[in-house]
């Protein structure tokens, strides 16, 4: 049996290379792609500009040329560039997904069982002081586009849905958080499960998205961020501050007890 083939776009650093490295030692057939190649020979490689139509259709035509067909395109690039963030964060985030989305339907539009994860962030929902506006803009169009891809190609069976990552450490930064261990302290009691996410724990996920564990998952976002999203701000500001003690609610009950 052939081994299933699949494109991260992005995936030469960061949660790219997790997803690239987990699949292609789960039996998967993986190439990367992305502006910069990986620090490492162990993945196969290829220079993409997502931001160019011809370099996008030019990969994806490389990678239809094979006996076995393309069966997942993950899409964990992202717009790191020093240029105005507005136009060049659409142009990357928006577009450049648009495009290989539709090149990759367009390959073989009568194939089953293809799938497409992109990998967005809990800056679609919510608010990071740490990012600009054109990154909230454009990972909240993200999903959006996410959810009409998924409507509009499931009847040519491709399912296409999203992660929502928070914070993440990647190997890159792991020297970084261990000479920040206040950070990770902070971090960790944020998250009901008292720990930070790590890149591979991102990775899990996409690859179960990808697998047939998966063939009716379409149009999902799934967020990865151990359920810090789940907490009322409020009681996280009071838990993180000197006022954890304070029953607020019981006290609220007792003098409206007083009243009566």
């Amino acid at each position: 049996m052939a081994h299933p083939r699949t494109v991260v776009v992005g995936g030469t650093r960061g949660i790219g290379r997790a997803i690239a490295k987990l699949m292609a030692n789960e039996g998967h057939d993986v190439m990367v792609a992305g502006r910069r190649p990986p620090d490492d020979d162990s993945l196969a490689y290829v220079m993409l500009d997502i931001t160019d139509s011809d370099q996008v259709s030019e990969c994806l035509s490389s990678l239809a040329d094979a006996e076995v067909p393309l069966t997942n395109v993950v899409l964990a690039h992202r717009y790191r560039g020093q240029e105005e963030p507005w136009h060049a964060e659409i142009e990357t985030t928006l577009t450049g997904t648009r495009t290989f989305v539709e090149c990759f339907a367009a390959m073989a539009p009568d194939l089953p069982g293809r799938s497409v994860v992109v990998v967005s962030s809990v800056a679609s929902q919510m608010v990071a002081s740490e990012q600009p506006v054109s990154y909230h803009a454009a990972k909240a169009a993200l999903i959006q586009l996410v959810r009409f891809y998924a409507v509009t190609l499931g009847p040519t069976g491709i399912r296409v849905n999203a992660v929502s990552p928070g914070t993440v450490v990647k190997e890159e930064a792991e020297g970084f958080y261990r000479e920040h261990p206040e950070l990770v302290e902070l971090y960790s009691r944020v998250s009901p499960l008292r720990r930070m996410c790590h890149a591979e724990e991102v990775a899990g996920a996409v690859a179960f998205l990808c697998s047939e564990r998966a063939t009716f998952i379409n149009g999902h976002d799934l967020v990865i961020d151990g359920g810090a999203s789940a907490l009322w701000q409020e009681s996280l500001a009071r838990d993180l501050s000197a006022l954890g003690d304070l029953t607020v609610t019981r006290c609220s009950d007792a003098e409206s007890t007083k009243k009566r």
